[in-house]
């Protein structure tokens, strides 16, 4: 009984140091493995702090970014609104000018019309005109050939009265008058007409009562 107690004890003890070493190089496994994984979890935190850091930085420059397409889009709004205004202006502007376009459409009608009515009243001046020229000319002609025939009739007046006056002497001579009855009685006179009258004192006249004197030969 007593030798049996000593190898249990002994068997006991070989137990528990067998334990010991087993769960001694359990823990320095489980150690190893542990620092392992605190290793990598280190690794891994270092790797997500960088990328947090760059995640940090990119929505910095995404900020920015934004940042600087706000103040962009402020000023495109601005340009806009100034390119709006502008068109609005030029739009008016525009209205303007088409309106002064059709007035002057309109006046250079006018302008027009009137430029061929004148046209039409120097056309028809230019044709007065052309008449009176020839009226004038036509005139003229009436006047000299008026003159002319002024200076024949006052050289036949002359004549005649020199022949009346001729005519008278022989009538205040006795002889004369003798001598112009012999003649009667001998020769017979000839009917006196209105055509013998004017033939006589060199005048043609026509149907219409006109006349014309007859430069002598």
């Amino acid at each position: 009984m007593k030798t049996i107690l000593p190898i249990a004890l002994a068997l006991a003890c070989i137990v528990l140091v067998v334990a010991l070493i087993v769960t001694k190089h359990g823990g320095d496994a489980q150690h190893e493995t542990d620092s392992n994984t605190i290793g990598d979890l280190s690794n891994q935190l270092t790797s997500a702090q960088s990328q947090i850091s760059s995640r940090d930085a990119a929505i910095l420059s995404i900020s920015n970014n934004l940042a600087g397409s706000q103040s962009q889009s402020s000023t495109l709004s601005n340009q806009l609104t100034d390119a709006q205004s502008t068109i609005s202006l030029n739009t008016e502007k525009i209205n303007d000018l088409n309106g002064q376009l059709a007035q002057a459409k309109s006046e250079n009608a006018a302008l027009s019309q009137h430029v061929a009515k004148l046209t039409n009243q120097v056309s028809g001046l230019a044709a007065q005109l052309a008449q009176t020229s020839a009226n004038l000319i036509q005139t003229n002609k009436d006047l000299v050939q008026a003159n002319k025939q002024y200076q024949l009739l006052e050289n036949r007046f002359r004549v005649d009265v020199a022949e009346r006056v001729v005519t008278q002497r022989k009538f205040n001579n006795l002889s004369a008058v003798k001598a112009q009855l012999q003649y009667l009685r001998a020769m017979p006179p000839v009917d006196v007409t209105a055509e013998s009258i004017y033939a006589g004192l060199n005048v043609e006249v026509k149907s219409n009562g006109t006349f014309h004197v007859l430069e002598p030969n």
